[in-house]
C-alpha cells in the first residue's frame, strides 16, 4: 500500500505531535542553554512511536518570539556510515541564521548516529523509491517543527526549511504543505543515489531520481531555492538542474544556482564557514523575499 502523501501527514500533524508525546515522553528541552548561541539539546517527536528524536536548538537573544529555520541533514545508504555519524549541528550555517534573528533547529532523523529505525530507505538501485524516501523523510522535519511551532518564542508560521542533499530531498517533498506554515525552502544539492557504488559522477537510477522530482513538483506551494556547488560530485551541476528542471515542469516554482567550486568536494558546502560565506548572497536573497510574501499575507 502506499505510504501517506506529504500533503495528509501534513494535516495530520498536530494529531501526529499529540500521539506522539503521549509515546514518547520527555519531548522539549533536555538541560540548560549554552554556547554558542544559546544551544540547547532537545527531543522532538518522530513518526517512529517507539522512539523521540533528538535535536540542537540555537536562538537569538531575548525571548522572542523568533521565526523558526529547521536543518534537515544529509544521509547515507551505508549502515555503518550512518552509526558513525556524529549529531548534525550545522554550527557555521545556524550562526548566520540566528544573527538574522532566527531560532534554528537541527533535528537527528531514526537510524542516524544515535540509532532508532532507519525510515528512509530508499531500496536497491534497480528498485530505488526516491519518492516514498523523499516523503518520510519530510514527514520527519514536519513532525520537528509541529513541536516547536507550539513553543511560545517561536512564531508559528513563515518556516524556512534548509535542507541539504538527503534532508534536501526530503524538503522538496515538503514543498506543497501551506505557505503560511513553510514560507521558503532553501536545498543544497537536493537527492538521493549519489555517488552510486563509491563512483564520483554516478547516480543511482537517475531517470527514477527525476521522475520522482517531478512528482514532487506537482504538489509544491513553496518556492524552492536550489543550490549545488560548482563541484559537488555527488549530484553534478547538469544533473541537478535536470532535477531542478523536473520539478519546474511538474508545477514546483525553483531559482537554481550554481555556486563556486568549494574546497575538495562542493557537496559539503553548508557544513562549513567558507560554503556558507559562498552561499550567503543567494541565502539572503531567499530570506527577504519570504519576508516580502510573509508581509503581503498579514
Amino acid at each position: 500500500m502506499r505510504p501517506p502523501t506529504v500533503l495528509v501527514a501534513l494535516v495530520l500533524v498536530a494529531a501526529l505531535g499529540v500521539k506522539t508525546a503521549a509515546a514518547q515522553p520527555g519531548l522539549g528541552a533536555q538541560g540548560a542553554e549554552g554556547e554558542p548561541h544559546r544551544l540547547q539539546q532537545w527531543r522532538v517527536p518522530s513518526t517512529d512511536p517507539g522512539a523521540a528524536a533528538r535535536a540542537v536548538l540555537f536562538r537569538p537573544p531575548g525571548e522572542g518570539p523568533f521565526p523558526l529555520a529547521v536543518i534537515a541533514h544529509a544521509s547515507t545508504q551505508n549502515v555503518l556510515r550512518r552509526a558513525q555519524m556524529p549529531q548534525p549541528e550545522y554550527r557555521t550555517l545556524a550562526a548566520w541564521l540566528v544573527a538574522r534573528g532566527f531560532a534554528v533547529l537541527v533535528p537527528e532523523r531514526p537510524g542516524h548516529g544515535a540509532g532508532g529505525k532507519y525510515l528512509e530507505d530508499q531500496g536497491g538501485c534497480d528498485e530505488a523509491d526516491y519518492a516514498r524516501a523523499g516523503r518520510v523523510t519530510a514527514d520527519e522535519i514536519a513532525a520537528a517543527i509541529g513541536l516547536l511551532r507550539q513553543q511560545s518564542f517561536i512564531r508559528p508560521g513563515g518556516v524556512v526549511v534548509i535542507g541539504h542533499s538527503a534532508g534536501a530531498w526530503g524538503a522538496l517533498a515538503l514543498a506543497g504543505d501551506d505557505p503560511k506554515n513553510v514560507a521558503a525552502i532553501i536545498a543544497f544539492a537536493p537527492g538521493r543515489g549519489g555517488h552510486a557504488n563509491d563512483l564520483p559522477g554516478k547516480v543511482c537510477a537517475p531517470h527514477t531520481l527525476i521522475a520522482a522530482a517531478g512528482e514532487f513538483g506537482k504538489a509544491a506551494r513553496a518556492k524552492v531555492t536550489w543550490l549545488v556547488a560548482a563541484n559537488d560530485s555527488y549530484f553534478l551541476p547538469a544533473f541537478s538542474r535536470q532535477l531542478a528542471d523536473a520539478f519546474r515542469a511538474g508545477g514546483g516554482k525553483v531559482d537554481f544556482h550554481v555556486l563556486a567550486a568549494h574546497g575538495s568536494e562542493g557537496h559539503w558546502l553548508p557544513e562549513t564557514a567558507t560554503g556558507v560565506a559562498l552561499a550567503g548572497a543567494e541565502l539572503d536573497r531567499a530570506l527577504k523575499a519570504r519576508s516580502a510574501t510573509a508581509g503581503k499575507k498579514r
